[in-house]
């Protein structure tokens, strides 16, 4: 493969992804420098053919901020769609919505599903013919209680095709719902939503050591995923905020060591019975479609956390950037590269 990603005629997409498989094969011998190298490499050639603005990125938090208010929920309190179906898990990628979304469906009354596109899908439907140019999120304060019940039955009718097994709940493992949780409650109330996090450093240098198949434009350059992180943060410290016990954190490094404790929790949100099953996830028999879908066939381990230590001494930009928010995360620091196996 390094022969190959030499050659003058491969295509940008076919060079990536040369870059990222030896990265990954450097990194299975435990020869990190050089997994750095081609890490380092593959992300800054596929970030040349991403189209990602951070600062649009703030901008749009801002106006959901600033639209979602605690007055607008207290306001639409009792607005919305009844059905409790839906079981959100949301956060960033790499962070364990894969693994709880494997727990989950593995109780008899929870189907998985997939990444739904149907909450994005609702919202940009706010901005069509608008000769006024007002969109979602602005466009959400002139709605009422007749509104957000319409679409949240257009969600559960958009859902449906992916019910295959008619389950009493499914989960939609969109993590980029985040920013659009105050929407989320105010269309469907009496849905669950699960915040699935990560000690940022590992959160964070998982998703750059992720050759994404497509989406997560974040992903590519150290300094964009710092900042989305920090986004991610500033977005979920506000949903606690003016949405007191709406959504439930989980933190990977919990789950992972103290395992039967964070699942027995997991399902008491859920409203749902304990089953054996749930501890024994890695035998569930489903399709699972996203980066993580080796490992949660997999009992639990504890091999990637502190994982982002290999790298350290090439990851200052990364901690700088977060630097904010680290000393919250203390107590998760994961093991280091000298106590794992």
């Amino acid at each position: 493969m390094e022969a190959k990603v030499k050659r003058n005629d491969l295509r940008v997409e076919s060079e990536v992804n040369f870059l990222f498989a030896l990265a990954k094969a450097w990194e299975d011998r435990k020869e990190y420098g050089r997994a750095w190298h081609y890490y380092h490499k593959g992300n800054s050639k596929r970030r040349m053919e991403e189209l990602y603005d951070p600062v649009e990125t703030e901008v749009v938090n801002d106006m959901i901020i600033d639209v979602f208010s605690k007055g607008l929920l207290e306001k639409n309190a009792d607005a919305g769609n009844a059905d409790p179906s839906p079981i959100f898990v949301i956060g960033l990628p790499r962070s364990g919505s894969t693994l709880i979304e494997q727990i989950l469906a593995s109780h008899s009354l929870v189907e998985g599903t997939s990444e739904l596109p149907y909450v994005t899908r609702i919202t940009r439907s706010l901005n069509r013919n608008r000769a006024d140019g007002i969109n979602y999120p602005k466009a959400v304060a002139e709605l009422d209680d007749r509104h957000f019940v319409a679409m949240g039955q257009d969600y559960i009718n958009f859902c449906q095709m992916h019910r295959t097994e008619g389950k009493q709940h499914f989960i939609d493992k969109n993590p980029n719902n985040f920013p659009a949780v105050g929407f989320m409650h105010l269309m469907l109330p009496n849905a669950k939503i699960i915040d699935a996090r990560r000690h940022p450093m590992d959160a964070c240098f998982s998703c750059y050591r992720q050759l994404f198949a497509k989406g997560q434009p974040f992903t590519y350059d150290l300094t964009d995923i710092g900042e989305y992180y920090l986004q991610y943060q500033r977005m979920m410290d506000y949903w606690h905020e003016v949405l007191p016990g709406r959504v439930l954190t989980v933190q990977y490094e919990e789950v992972v060591t103290d395992f039967e404790n964070q699942v027995r929790r997991l399902l008491e949100y859920c409203g749902l019975p304990f089953e054996e099953g749930c501890l024994n996830f890695y035998n569930t028999d489903r399709p699972v479609r996203t980066a993580s879908s080796e490992q949660v066939r997999q009992p639990i381990y504890t091999q990637s956390l502190g994982r982002w230590r290999y790298y350290e001494q090439h990851l200052d930009e990364l901690k700088e950037v977060l630097d904010p928010l680290l000393a919250r995360y203390e107590q998760y620091q994961g093991i280091g590269p000298d106590d794992q196996s």
